[in-house]
């Protein structure tokens, strides 16, 4: 008879984690919420360490210190923990957590959570209870898909589920929801390793043995998968199962075990296969020998082993499945000072190791704690946590490096967003990091990306900017004042930040009396109160103003001026009735013709011209109208031999002014009154004159 033996077979890294825990804890008020896996031996051996068993929260006292184990547990019990003081040793596998995490986030944004699996296993129980009982649960192509939500919806599976059954129901999900459906693949790698090894060995063998639990769900699915491909499949929890009269007849059986089962378990199992096998042609000693010569450990591999002896050179181990045994060197024994002593006392106690070569195989256990860093920074990695790398190469499909003993690639497309011409110039330099896969049959590397980081930190950035946008929009009002820094300058205006938000502030609106440049009003880098003038939400721009908040001039003329004053000022313009003075920015005033000689003028550029500075008093001031009147003339004295004009003369002029007054009092006041420019009134005018 030839036997195979799976090689992935035994505890995983989850199983292990959680077996170890209720070995090594102290076990006084330690309880365990559910059987820590489905595997009577190692809960019986548990039990009697004193650690109790509990299928309820009911159970444990306040204060004491509960277990969860590899199969996770739902948000309800974490929280009830809490409020009672119960210290949670947290065991949930990293695979199991990622699914819990993925439900929880799923539905806090309201979608639905779709689970494939066994509805009464815990596993499942547990996720159902991060997304608050709510989920829609699938364990068969015949289930009713008509209970499914009109809504988005993700889709998470059972760890230990079968990869084949969970493809097919996806089938019939997207057939029905189509792209409302987001399938996130949380099958175990090293679950789908197991499965798609034992489908491989049933295809070779004339019978199958699966060891493991009864009630074990992944030994179950081994199962089946083994009866697809082989008729004749034999269910055994142990060696005590085992009925060598039903498989003496086959030439070929091959073996493969759950995740729960112990490699003890089935090395038990081949024993008892050894001295019952009596009629066979091939002995034990030849199944084993053909088992060492099959390529089952490979650098790098942590396994278990047992101490058979210890001596100067180092101890002695006997490996897994095979009666061969290995030296491991004392400089490879994980302790300060090596005693052969303390180790031949430890004689058929287990010890693990790793393997740093083949053929020879040659074993260390200072590498375990290296090896237990880096499953435990893989776990967060496939979590979803960030990692940087330099990169160290590169070739036409992307960057190259490493990370411990995993080589990492980064696609082209995944460096960042857009396309990568010059590869080689990121070699050397750090690379930030999210795993997109890992792969393990050939070699182990991950496969990550730079661009999901970047485009995510993209993404929040314009997010914070939208919400912070929302908020400052939600907050400001025309006709508010509010205090900005100047940021920059242009021609045009400036750009004020004010609560975080760019600002314009046109260069009309900063003085009363215009400036040629920005600068010559506000300051960069300096602070200063605006008024609100326009808000455009749709198109995120808002107008401020500094001269809204700035008195104007003629607000201040009454402290500087008084009537009967003696005003300094330029002419700015000539008009057919007279002159206006510039008496400082903003402020303006009117020269009659007839107020500026005493002597009759026919028209005020005889005697005035455009720039030229004169002195002249102030006849009436009113800043409400912002009006000023001035003379020239009431600053001259009055010539003596000053002559009568002819009653001619007088009339053509009084005939003028009346004409001028009757006729053009609206064409030639309209832009003087509207502008702000003071002077009197065509009465006054007409009096004066």
């Amino acid at each position: 008879m030839e036997i195979l033996v799976a090689k992935s077979g035994g505890f995983c890294h989850g199983v292990k984690k959680a077996v170890d825990t209720a070995l090594t804890i102290d076990p006084e008020n330690t309880y365990i919420y559910g059987e820590i896996i489905h595997n009577k031996e190692v809960v019986d051996t548990i039990t009697k360490r004193g650690i109790i068993t509990v299928d309820s929260l009911s159970e444990v006292p306040d204060g004491a210190t509960l277990i969860i184990r590899s199969h996770g547990a739902a948000k309800k019990v974490f929280d009830e923990c809490a409020d009672r003081g119960i210290k949670v040793v947290d065991c949930t596998c990293e695979f199991v957590r990622r699914t819990q995490r993925i439900a929880d986030e799923q539905h806090r944004a309201g979608n639905g959570v779709i689970i494939i699996g066994e509805r009464t296993h815990p596993e499942v129980i547990g996720i159902n209870g991060w997304c608050g009982e709510q989920a829609y649960i699938f364990a068969s192509e015949d289930d009713d898909f008509s209970v499914l939500p009109e809504k988005k919806c993700c889709v998470v599976a059972q760890t230990t589920f079968s990869k084949e059954k969970f493809e097919k129901i996806i089938k019939i999900i997207k057939d029905i929801r189509g792209k409302t459906v987001e399938v996130f693949e949380t099958i175990c790698y090293t679950t789908i390793g197991r499965q798609n090894e034992a489908g491989e060995l049933a295809k070779q063998c004339d019978a199958m043995l699966v060891i493991g639990g009864l009630n074990s769900s992944n030994t179950n699915k081994l199962y089946d998968i083994c009866a697809k491909y082989c008729s004749d499949v034999f269910r055994m929890r142990n060696s005590d199962d085992l009925d060598y009269n039903k498989i003496k007849r086959f030439k070929k059986v091959g073996i493969v075990t759950g995740a729960s089962t112990p490699n003890a378990q089935t090395q038990e199992v081949l024993l008892k296969m050894e001295g019952m096998e009596t009629e066979a042609k091939a002995t034990m000693e030849e199944v084993v020998a053909n088992m060492d010569n099959q390529p089952k450990f490979k650098k790098g591999q942590l396994i278990t082993a047992t101490i058979s002896s210890a001596d100067d050179s180092g101890i002695a181990v006997l490996l897994p499945l095979a009666k061969k045994e290995v030296i491991l060197d004392k400089d490879e024994v994980d302790c300060e000072n090596y005693n052969k002593d303390d180790f031949a006392a430890k004689v058929g106690e287990e010890i693990e190791l790793m393997v740093v070569s083949v053929n020879p195989v040659k074993l260390s256990q200072k590498m375990i704690k290296k090896v237990k860093e880096e499953e435990a920074m893989l776990a967060d990695i496939e979590a979803g946590k960030e990692f940087d790398i330099p990169c160290t190469g590169y070739n036409k499909g992307g960057l190259t490096g490493e990370l411990g003993s995993y080589t990492v690639f980064v696609p082209a497309r995944e460096i960042r967003s857009g396309y990568v011409k010059e590869l080689e110039k990121y070699v050397g330099k750090k690379l930030r990091l999210k795993m997109l896969e890992i792969k393990t049959e050939r070699r182990k590397e991950i496969i990550a990306s730079q661009r999901v980081i970047i485009e995510e930190e993209k993404a929040a950035r314009e997010a914070a900017k939208a919400a912070k946008e929302a908020e400052f929009f939600a907050n400001i009002h025309v006709d508010d004042i509010v205090e900005g820094k100047v940021e920059r300058v242009t021609s045009f205006g400036a750009f004020v930040s004010v609560n975080g938000f760019d600002c314009l502030a046109h260069i009309s609106d900063l003085s009363w009396t215009g400036v040629k440049a920005v600068t010559d009003v506000l300051e960069i880098g300096k602070k200063y109160q605006f008024k609100v003038l326009k808000i455009d939400t749709e198109a995120k721009k808002v107008s401020i103003g500094y001269k809204q908040l700035q008195p104007q001039p003629w607000d201040l003329a009454a402290d500087k001026y008084a009537e009967g004053d003696v005003i300094h000022g330029k002419v700015v313009r000539i008009v057919p009735f007279g002159a206006f003075i510039e008496v400082e920015k903003g402020i303006d005033g009117l020269v009659h013709v007839s107020q500026i000689s005493h002597e009759f003028l026919e028209n005020p550029t005889t005697a005035l011209t455009i720039g030229e500075e004169i002195d002249a008093k102030i006849l009436k001031l009113d800043c409400a109208e912002k009006k000023m009147t001035l003379s020239i003339k009431a600053l001259e004295p009055k010539p003596e031999n000053l002559e009568r004009r002819p009653r001619a003369a007088r009339g053509e002029s009084e005939g003028r002014a009346k004409k001028f007054s009757k006729d053009r009092p609206a064409d030639e006041y309209t832009e003087w009154n509207e502008g702000g420019i003071g002077g009197a009134s065509i009465a006054e005018m007409l009096k004066n004159s």
